[in-house]
């Protein structure tokens, strides 16, 4: 999982739409279009993740957005399948991984997804509520699971990041690697979806405590950032708002870490 660092552009899904929420606050997205569109348009870009995110799902604790996702698998297996011949844009073959999180409670929520061809599930309130699924997810889909740790005022939130847990971010990320976790998702709710840049020092925090790949997610606004996380050591960086008000381009964020 992510021999070289990857920028991943974010199709966060709300009501059937893409959305991007202010400081992950509920009914402050803007709206972006149809998911499949947005799906389409990154792999052409280049994109080797798409990262999914039913906010529905995350919000109610059910997923809401599924045949959304359902549609960019079926594609994303009609682009894999036809790669050899129409490349994309970028003139490299179709191999696109996709990891989708939002409203997965349970190790059948989590292994159905699976089985269905989502390449690992993002985990968030259920790896808190209940830490032992991390284990029985990966023991039968080794490397599958991605904890998603959100951190607001320095705190893991969970329930859509409404509700704090007490829990430490680096703590928690070194308790879920020995579960088993392929990787943590860090996200800073302070500065998520705010274009006013990241902060590499709780990125950092959370990669020196474990030795899987850290996804960092959070306030990219600048190329700059997207250097500066790569440059504290996490494995890929999560972009949203900044690709979709057309900060950068997917193209230059990838070229800018090669």
């Amino acid at each position: 999982m992510f021999p070289e660092f990857e920028v991943v552009p974010a199709v966060d899904m709300q009501d059937g739409q893409v959305v991007q929420l202010v400081g992950g606050e509920r009914g402050t997205g803007k709206e972006y279009g149809d998911p499949v569109e947005a799906a389409e348009r990154w792999v052409e870009a280049g994109a080797r993740t798409l990262h999914l995110v039913d906010l529905d799902g995350a919000f109610e604790g059910e997923r809401q957005n599924a045949p959304a996702v359902d549609a960019i698998l079926d594609v994303r297996d009609a682009w894999a399948s036809r790669s050899g011949q129409s490349p994309t844009a970028s003139g490299k073959p179709v191999d696109v991984s996709v990891q989708l999180g939002g409203g997965i409670r349970t190790v059948d929520d989590a292994v159905a997804l699976l089985d269905r061809g989502v390449d690992r599930v993002i985990l968030g309130t259920a790896a808190v509520e209940t830490p032992e699924i991390v284990a029985d997810i990966s023991e039968e889909h080794p490397g599958s699971v991605v904890v998603s740790l959100d951190a607001k005022d320095g705190e893991v939130v969970v329930s859509g990041w409404t509700e704090g847990t007490g829990l430490d971010p680096a703590e928690a990320a070194a308790r879920y690697a020995e579960l088993g976790a392929g990787a943590i998702l860090f996200t800073d709710v302070d500065v998520e979806g705010q274009l006013e840049g990241v902060r590499t020092d709780p990125v950092r925090r959370v990669v020196d405590a474990v030795d899987i790949p850290v996804i960092a997610s959070g306030g990219v606004a600048t190329l700059d950032d997207v250097r500066d996380l790569q440059a504290a050591g996490a494995a890929a960086v999560v972009v949203g708002s900044a690709l979709y008000e057309g900060q950068f381009t997917l193209e230059d964020a990838m070229a800018a870490v090669e």
